[in-house]
């Protein structure tokens, strides 16, 4: 039985991920020193695994983050149903008080099982979904990409890893991420099964358990 080797990886670190900014599917930021970094540490650690594919979202900060292995040769494509879901009227502004509130309630509306709702100005979890199926299907019909690297968001992630572990998308808060944190899956033609949980060994000693605000929304 053949299987499908799946590595998908968050960014790696931006300005705005340091500073506490909202990014989302409409802020196109570029990796920041420390980000480059991390992108560094992935591709010393994974320049020998034979990908067959890169797929990143449209965003910058992704398609930098694997900028190594598109160097090498491996075939890249961009989908925007791999965008970060659409944060609303707070993308680019500093969170304050009163919209950590807001988020924290939002959250909690998710997590009460409500996904079909927006946030202010933004997406649900469940447009989020219908976005990435149409990628979801496209990768599940080429068995001769055998091993794929995906950089992708933070919560666009979760939502993913969710969905190819049908797992409910008010639990999908239970898939912890940081920048340049790794999930492994293997997919055997009918199922997903996780090899790497949220890994960060390839950053060595920059590796550290994700803060709040990592787990929460940056991305």
């Amino acid at each position: 039985m053949s299987i499908k080797k799946v590595y998908i990886i968050r960014h790696g670190q931006t300005d705005f991920n340091q500073q506490g900014i909202v990014q989302g599917s409409g802020i196109d930021s570029n990796l920041n020193q420390a980000g480059q970094q991390q992108a560094a540490l992935f591709f010393q650690k994974y320049k020998a695994i034979p990908f067959d594919k890169v797929y990143t979202s449209t965003l910058k900060r992704s398609i930098q983050s694997v900028q190594g292995f598109i160097d090498l040769g491996i075939p890249h494509e961009p989908h925007a149903g791999l965008n970060e879901i659409n944060w609303g009227n707070r993308e680019g502004q500093r969170i304050t008080p009163e919209e950590d509130a807001y988020y924290f309630h939002i959250l909690q509306t998710w997590n009460n099982g409500d996904t079909h709702v927006c946030i202010e100005g933004g997406e649900s979890p469940e447009l989020v979904t219908a976005r990435q199926r149409p990628f979801v299907d496209l990768m599940l019909s080429r068995p001769e990409e055998e091993t794929i690297l995906i950089c992708m968001h933070g919560r666009a992630m979760r939502i993913l890893l969710s969905n190819l572990l049908h797992y409910p998308l008010r639990c999908m808060d239970q898939f912890l991420h940081q920048n340049l944190c790794l999930y492994q899956l293997d997919y055997t033609g009918s199922m997903f099964t996780v090899k790497k949980y949220c890994d960060v060994s390839h950053l060595k000693e920059n590796a550290t358990e994700p803060d709040r605000f990592q787990q929460i929304r940056t991305n």
